[in-house]
């Protein structure tokens, strides 16, 4: 029998991708209806930020939120929704005064990082356990800020994917579960490949894999040209996996995806070859530890 595993397809990510590949959903339509081409071609999950239409920039503003949920569940209601809370942490040091928000900064309470999860409540959303360089910005998650965020996740009764980055990240999880406010058994997700995090390799994936808790559920994801390396390898290990074009815009060396869709078939046909099978939501919701669909 095949192994089951789960594909989440990240959408659109929050960078300025869609410059470099038009195939990058910015619209709450345009977002909803690539998350269900994504659900169609085997992701059981769909990770979502959200863009400003006019500009592409990233948004947190619920409405834009709001909008996606409601298209997509108007037409499926089994994916599973995933809402990042990784917006609203990033800090630019001033050019004149470091210790002042430079330009570029979104650095946002907790609470207003997490209002669209606790308003709309999906099944999912990310906590990114992670203070780091990312490129050359600063992505700021203290010991404080995501006891605040996980509470209002639980308050919301949505179960956290737990994103970790390099293996300190995982010693801060594990602390913060120790401590209670993170449930177990934890949800992870292992981030490859962003600079200057872990990088994509076998090596170190062995390795934060081996630091998870013991009952640690988990995924892994590579960027760019380590995306469906990482796919093969995650599933080998008995790991879920994470594709699209958040991570990489590229279905193969030179030609650029024409849409989460294609990547997701092409993570559903390279584990078959490994004797894996897409999970459905149905089977998803039971590997995660997430209550069925009534």
């Amino acid at each position: 029998m095949s192994q089951k595993t789960v594909i989440t397809c990240a959408l659109t990510g929050s960078f300025d991708t869609p410059s470099k590949n038009p195939a990058v959903p910015v619209s709450p339509v345009a977002i909803a209806r690539s998350a269900l081409e994504a659900a169609e071609a085997g992701a059981a999950v769909v990770h979502i930020h959200v863009r400003h239409p006019e500009t592409a920039a990233p948004s947190m503003e619920l409405a834009h939120y709001r909008e996606v949920v409601e298209r997509i569940r108007e037409r499926n209601a089994n994916v599973i929704l995933n809402l990042t809370t990784g917006a609203g942490g990033r800090f630019v040091p001033g050019a004149s005064d470091p210790a002042a928000a430079g330009l570029g900064t979104l650095f946002e309470t907790p609470a207003v990082r997490t209002r669209h999860v606790s308003a709309l409540r999906p099944e999912l959303c990310t906590l990114d356990v992670a203070t780091m360089n990312f490129g050359e910005n600063l992505f700021l998650n203290t010991p404080a800020h995501l006891r605040a965020m996980a509470e209002a996740i639980r308050a919301a009764g949505v179960r956290p994917e737990i994103e970790v980055f390099d293996l300190g990240h995982i010693a801060l999880a594990r602390h913060l579960i120790a401590e209670g406010h993170l449930a177990a058994p934890p949800l992870f997700q292992i981030c490859l490949g962003i600079p200057w995090g872990a990088p994509a390799d076998p090596e170190t994936l062995v390795q934060m894999r081996a630091r998870l808790p013991a009952d640690a559920v988990w995924s892994a994801f590579g960027i760019g040209r380590a995306e469906f390396p990482m796919v093969a390898l995650a599933a080998s290990m008995g790991g879920n996996v994470r594709v699209g074009l958040e991570d990489n815009l590229y279905l193969a060396r030179g030609r650029l995806a024409p849409s989460n869709a294609a990547l997701v078939e092409k993570a559903v046909t390279l584990l078959s070859l490994i004797d894996c099978a897409p999970a459905s939501p149905a089977e998803a919701r039971a590997i995660f530890g997430l209550a069925a669909r009534g």
